[in-house]
């Protein structure tokens, strides 16, 4: 299948897409975050919550801002807790990824003990790519006989960039049994069949994921990624221009039809979507 080709050559980017919330996202000052496969950025412990909450609503200037002030913090009191996890937070939001990880690798020897250092040491390690050393750290934040949801579902997403799909989605079901209905799992469940290109599956995830309390913006794009993936374009506009500008919708589509440019895929699906009859 054409489709399945595209996926399993281009995975790593289609992941960066998703999350990113496609174009709208890419073209902006946040970097991915590779501990959720779904759009959604659950952080993977209460503090990381809480560090990262701060700044989803910033612009690039007020991330800039808060970069500066918290750093000046930060090199007043490197082992302060909550300003490194904020300005970790901050720095993977500005695409500095290692710099992040410098700060929570120094926080995590002072905290070596600590679930929420090691969880968002997890975190900054997997945006630095460094997939099995943050999959050791998060299983270490992890508490067996109390397992936290979040973890189970950051630790899914980081084997599903390892293209172990079968793993990551034991650990989002289990995380689902916690939090049943939750839309952030919902969400990396249906990117994590994105990735091995069973489309069918990842809609219908999708499309709960969409329906659940807590979906944002972000899960509804990827929604529209999985649409247009199927070369269902028109729908898939249709549903990123709900929140999206006209701009920002027909910049998702013109970078989706871009990937799937390739070995003629593009022509192939634009002459599927025109064949189907109008209902």
């Amino acid at each position: 299948m054409v489709i399945a080709g595209i996926i399993q050559r281009n995975r790593r980017m289609l992941f960066s897409v998703a999350i990113a919330g496609l174009v709208a996202g890419i073209s902006g000052c946040t970097t991915t975050d590779k501990t959720t496969t779904g759009s959604i950025s659950p952080a993977v412990a209460a503090t990381a919550t809480s560090a990262s909450g701060d700044f989803d609503q910033m612009n690039e200037q007020q991330l800039m801002q808060a970069s500066t002030s918290l750093g000046s913090r930060y090199q007043a009191n490197p082992k302060d807790k909550v300003t490194a996890m904020k300005f970790a937070a901050v720095l993977r939001m500005t695409n500095r990824s290692d710099q992040a990880l410098a700060v929570m690798r120094s926080l995590a020897i002072a905290y070596p003990q600590d679930r929420d250092v090691l969880a968002a040491y997890g975190k900054a390690l997997a945006s630095a790519g460094e997939f099995e050393a943050a999959l050791d750290a998060l299983r270490r934040a992890q508490t067996p006989e109390y397992p936290d949801w979040k973890l189970l579902s950051a630790q899914g997403a980081i084997l599903d960039q390892l293209g172990k799909e079968s793993e990551a989605r034991d650990l989002y079901r289990q995380a689902l049994q916690i939090n049943p209905n939750e839309a952030s799992i919902l969400s990396n469940l249906g990117m994590s069949y994105v990735l091995s290109g069973d489309l069918a599956s990842a809609e219908n995830y999708m499309r709960q994921a969409v329906k659940a309390p807590g979906s944002d913006s972000r899960v509804r794009q990827n929604l529209a990624l999985v649409v247009g993936l199927q070369g269902r374009f028109d729908e898939a506009e249709t549903i990123a221009n709900q929140e999206l500008s006209p701009q920002q919708a027909q910049a998702n589509v013109k970078y989706l039809r871009t990937v799937l440019a390739q070995q003629n895929s593009w022509t192939m699906l634009k002459d599927k979507d025109k064949a189907k009859p109008k209902s």
